[in-house]
């Protein structure tokens, strides 16, 4: 990898290893299937319990926040409680996870029972250069070191952008990754990936042990294709997540079409055809 010294090396080699140990053919679990809740965030907006009751009815077993629709954690926990489901991630702002805000953040994630303290995006000054993503590398492996401290984890989730290359050929994806601390959670989404000209088998080949949690989303096929009807290479990527990739929870967000909660059922009818679920 680029830039990345012996410790480094040794520290993704060591996580690798971790994964495919944990994993034993034949006698694994299923991996838990999530919804993000920014698939149905106008919906959620309108009846946030009522959404929720329709997702756990889908089968899905987790919900991951973009934005708490004007609730306490105490709150959404009841909410949650309420109808089987559990957290598996929030989407918290850049700030939120600074000096000045993480210990706060961190205790409403823990009365809502999460543990992935996921940054949605970054302000483009942090990714603009290669010596820009190496320093956001350093800032999200110290927080993830304060976090590791509640058995928390901070990571960083994946737009287009990530994937233009600098002048040497380089990405911001790749160079924050290949910097940061090997408990930073790559939360992958597939689909952003590949729309910003991204290859998601070679990222999940390139980082093992990584990909925590992960957004399952399809690319191309026609509009508003649910999971299984675009060109994502679903197969290949099951069988990273679920070998090498440390994966803990595929997360599933649809952000095209004009009826949300009949999308993410028709993308969890079709990860339970292809025995995801």
């Amino acid at each position: 990898m680029i830039g990345m010294t012996r410790r480094s090396w040794l520290q993704q080699s060591t996580w690798a290893l971790m994964a495919l140990c944990a994993r034993v053919p034949g006698a694994e679990k299923k991996i838990p299937v999530g919804l993000q809740l920014y698939s149905v965030r106008k919906e959620a907006a309108q009846d946030l319990p009522g959404v929720l009751k329709q997702v756990a009815a889908i089968g899905y077993r987790g919900v991951e926040f973009a934005g708490y629709h004007g609730r306490n954690a105490k709150e959404l926990r009841a909410m949650l409680d309420q109808v089987g489901l559990v957290c598996c991630g929030t989407h918290t702002p850049w700030a939120s996870i600074q000096e000045d805000q993480l210990e706060a953040t961190m205790d409403f994630n823990q009365t809502l029972g999460n543990q992935f303290l996921i940054v949605p995006s970054l302000p483009k000054d942090r990714m603009a250069t290669p010596d820009a993503c190496k320093q956001t590398a350093e800032i999200l492996s110290r927080q993830a070191e304060r976090a590791a401290q509640r058995n928390m984890y901070v990571g960083y989730h994946a737009h287009g952008g990530d994937f233009k290359k600098f002048p040497d050929g380089t990405t911001p994806w790749e160079i924050i990754f290949t910097h940061a601390a090997p408990n930073v959670v790559m939360q992958l989404d597939t689909g952003n990936c590949m729309g910003g000209g991204g290859d998601p088998v070679a990222i999940l080949h390139k980082f093992p042990g990584r990909a925590l949690t992960i957004h399952l989303k399809e690319h191309g096929g026609p509009r508003g294709a649910a999971i299984g009807e675009g060109q994502v290479p679903w197969a290949k990527i099951f069988e990273l997540c679920e070998t090498v990739g440390g994966t803990r929870w595929y997360i599933v967000e649809h952000e095209t079409g004009d009826r949300p909660l009949d999308a993410v059922r028709a993308c969890y009818e079709n990860l339970k055809k292809m025995g995801k679920v």
